[in-house]
């Protein structure tokens, strides 16, 4: 770790009248391509939502309105590995709180867990038996306003690694740390690289695949029908990754230099994973849509984004048979995706972490912090509640 600690200064949103004014042109000139001749959704973005989702974000969108929301929050932004990362940062209502990190993954940004903000900084007044926490929510080098270092290598150890120093230099020597999709793997290498400064992990999904190699014991009934939904998810749902670990700078282009084009790739994603019944906005609502696109698009990171399923894939680390988290872990089991991607049991979690809490949940998929805030942060208190 440096001697010193690293710069932070404050930071606030404020994306300037000739990007709105270039956004709503480029929607407004979309060139759109003939529908597909099958059902609605069945080959991918179906037209007609398309079609009203942009015609809402250029003429009826209120990015101002939103703007001033997220600046109601405490931004900065930090000086680590060569460039700027953004974080909110929001300290408990009353009393001490307990330092927690929450990191989001892809198609995602920081909007997604900030409706957990209120109820766990101030538990109490939201009907919230538990404690109250010190949130660090950042973004993912290379999303939103966050830079990202302009080498090959950010995996989920490096990055866990640039978060650690993150929560030292606020003050946090020993914190609880947590995440879905990518932030699940972030968390995960925190615990395991510093199991003396993680007090506990929460996730609301599974990122990291655990050893199962020779000397592993034998699957489960259970988790082979896991593994065997999981294939099937992916061999009708895996293009994007396929495409995103090997070429994620030739698809760049086209999301770049398209409203459309970058709302068709991150939306199809949104509705599928989410507790959508089919209906994109069914789980999230319109204007959280429109605003995680536009911050997507004013910082013009849906290129560098996607670079995590490259660093991920051709710079892993590969977990071996004496790879194992060892600080308690707590698993908020949403999998109720709208295409189904399959129920990981307990014992296929407990190959890798100390599971101290499992909670299937009742509703909510991939993007549970925004999908059902509610029961997730009941989940989050409950469970740090045990390790104070």
């Amino acid at each position: 770790m440096p001697s010193s600690r690293p710069l932070i200064k404050a930071f606030r949103i404020h994306l300037a009248n000739p990007t709105l004014d270039d956004l709503r042109s480029r929607i407004r000139a979309t060139r759109w391509p003939d529908p597909a001749p099958d059902a609605a959704w069945r080959q991918g973005t179906d037209l007609g939502y398309l079609r009203g989702l942009l015609a809402y974000w250029a003429d009826q969108f209120d990015w101002r309105a939103r703007e001033r929301e997220l600046n109601a929050l405490d931004h900065s932004r930090v000086a680590l590995d060569g460039v700027w990362i953004h974080f909110v940062h929001e300290r408990a209502h009353h009393g001490a709180g307990i330092p927690l990190i929450l990191t989001h993954g892809w198609p995602s940004t920081f909007l997604e867990y900030l409706p957990l903000v209120p109820l766990l900084t101030d538990p109490a007044a939201h009907g919230i038996d538990g404690p109250a926490f010190d949130l660090v929510i950042p973004s993912l080098p290379g999303y939103a306003f966050s830079q990202r270092p302009a080498r090959p290598g950010m995996n989920y150890r490096h990055v866990a690694d640039l978060w650690h120093r993150l929560m030292v230099s606020l003050g946090y020597e020993r914190y609880g740390a947590g995440g879905g999709d990518f932030g699940a793997g972030v968390a995960s290498f925190m615990a395991i690289d510093r199991p003396d400064s993680v007090t506990g992990i929460h996730l609301s999904n599974l990122e990291l695949a655990p050893y199962i190699g020779p000397g592993s014991r034998r699957l489960s009934a259970a988790e082979r029908a896991y593994l065997k939904a999981s294939e099937a998810w992916w061999e009708m749902e895996g293009g994007y990754k396929a495409l995103q670990s090997t070429k994620p700078q030739t698809l760049g282009y086209a999301l770049n230099d398209s409203p459309a084009g970058l709302a068709s790739w991150v939306i199809e994603k949104w509705r599928s994973w989410t507790d959508s019944d089919g209906d994109p906005e069914a789980r999230v609502g319109r204007d959280f849509l429109a605003t995680m696109l536009t911050i997507l698009w004013a910082t013009g990171t849906i290129t560098s984004s996607m670079r995590d399923y490259f660093d991920n894939r051709w710079h892993a680390v590969r977990l071996g048979p004496t790879d194992r988290v060892s600080v308690p872990t707590a698993i908020a089991s949403f999998t109720h995706q709208f295409v189904f991607e399959g129920d990981p049991p307990r014992e296929w979690a407990e190959r890798l972490y100390d599971v101290r809490s499992w909670t299937p949940m009742p509703r909510g998929g991939h993007f549970a912090p925004v999908e059902d805030p509610m029961l997730l942060a009941r989940d989050v208190a409950a469970f740090f509640a045990t390790l104070s």
